[in-house]
């Protein structure tokens, strides 16, 4: 894929060129701005310390230096938008920090200001860019004048030490931020999920068993208005209510099953599966080794997934036969399921393995699709093991 000269690449820029392309004159603009803004954010950061520091033997003294900290998230902020927008430096914004009440009190949320490391580092930036703003916007401005012809390439190594700086000082708090973003956007996930499968169960509800069970108490009421005029009618009528009450059951158990069926609770994954591969068109073999249950989170995920993947066989591989595999290695939870079938499968297309893919990311899971064109097709999936939790502790 190739990129147009006018379209930065965040992490590799397009090379310097003696004409003045729109590229090189954003990087001077930034160089231009640095000063102005290195002014505004030097006199920031002497406030906040010598105030700060100043009334730190004071009531009021700490509090003050964490208003700083959390105002120099801003300037944080605005130099992360300026780099992005000039210097094509794209740099994910940290999490926001909770307020008084979400950290349960004032002691709380004085202590997170304090420790805060994006505040600390924002602040650091503004401290030291002061020198470094006054050179690049003098030597910007002298090369304009009497160096334009080498201008390119001069503005391109004075941006080269802004984008380190931004790089170095001013990110979220490494991996922890990172981990604290993926886990609000898995919450998403699961929240959506949960709330999906809540409206489908009250769909079948409503369209299935509950219509089926209305018209059966119909069918029954009429049966015993005619009960004493003419039995053999009402004999009719209540067979056919028996034969609807059998159809309703069956209605019944296939949606228990699909919410957590009973012999996965009272025999296990291996049990599940296999009663899972005798309701597939093609012959599975299923094959799991375990040295023990997971717990039942893990357990319940890992049968949905075995369950839509072996869905996914009967309707759109074309397979004659598949296998699942399920083993614990280390603390992981690993399950392998194939088919011989035309391949092809992709992430999307309506298959679902987009949604398995996202259920098992909320869980730390891994979900790997191999299936080419024409075959065969393999997916892996992982969960995180953990052990099931004694009868004894769930019910108390």
């Amino acid at each position: 894929m190739t990129m147009s000269p006018s379209v930065p690449d965040p992490d590799r820029p397009p090379p310097a060129l003696l004409a003045l392309d729109r590229w090189t004159w954003r990087e001077i603009a930034h160089l231009l701005v640095n000063l102005p803004m290195a002014i505004a954010g030097f006199v920031y950061a002497i406030l906040v310390i010598a105030v700060g520091v100043g009334l730190s033997v004071t009531v009021i003294g700490l509090p003050v230096l964490v208003a700083g900290l959390r105002g120099a998230r801003v300037l944080g902020r605005v130099e992360r938008g300026r780099a992005r927008s000039l210097l094509g430096v794209r740099i994910e914004e940290p999490s926001p920090l909770p307020s008084g009440r979400q950290e349960g009190g004032f002691f709380p949320w004085l202590w997170s200001g304090l420790k805060d490391p994006v505040g600390w580092r924002s602040l650091l930036y503004a401290f030291v860019r002061l020198p470094w703003g006054v050179l690049t916007s003098a030597v910007t401005l002298v090369s304009l004048i009497v160096l334009w012809p080498v201008l390119p390439f001069i503005v391109r190594g004075l941006t080269a030490a802004d984008r380190a700086m931004v790089r170095g000082l001013l990110p979220p708090s490494d991996e922890l931020e990172r981990r604290i973003a993926e886990l609000e956007s898995d919450r998403g996930v699961v929240v959506d999920t949960a709330a999906a499968d809540l409206r489908r169960i009250e769909r079948d509800l409503h369209d299935g068993a509950q219509a089926r069970l209305v018209a059966l108490a119909m069918g029954l009421g009429l049966a015993k208005e005619k009960l004493t005029d003419d039995p053999e009618a009402a004999a009719r009528m209540v067979d056919e209510a028996h034969g609807e009450i059998k159809v309703a059951l069956q209605e019944l158990r296939d949606l228990a099953r699909g919410i957590h069926p009973a012999v996965l609770t009272d025999r296990g994954l291996d049990a599940a599966l296999s009663a899972i591969a005798s309701r597939c068109t093609v012959p599975v073999n299923v094959s799991v080794d375990l040295p023990g249950r997971p717990a039942e989170a893990i357990e319940g995920i890992a049968y949905f997934t075995v369950s839509e993947l072996l869905q996914n066989v009967s309707k759109h591989s074309g397979a004659r036969s598949a296998s699942v595999e399920v083993w614990r290695a280390s603390d992981r939870l690993l399950i392998k399921v194939t088919d011989d079938g035309s391949g092809g499968a992709r992430m999307g297309g309506g298959s679902g393995m987009a949604g398995l893919a996202e259920r098992l990311g909320a869980v730390d899971g891994l979900f790997v699709l191999d299936s080419p064109v024409g075959g065969p097709t393999a997916v892996t999936a992982e969960l995180p093991w953990r052990d099931r939790a004694p009868a004894g502790s769930r019910a108390s």
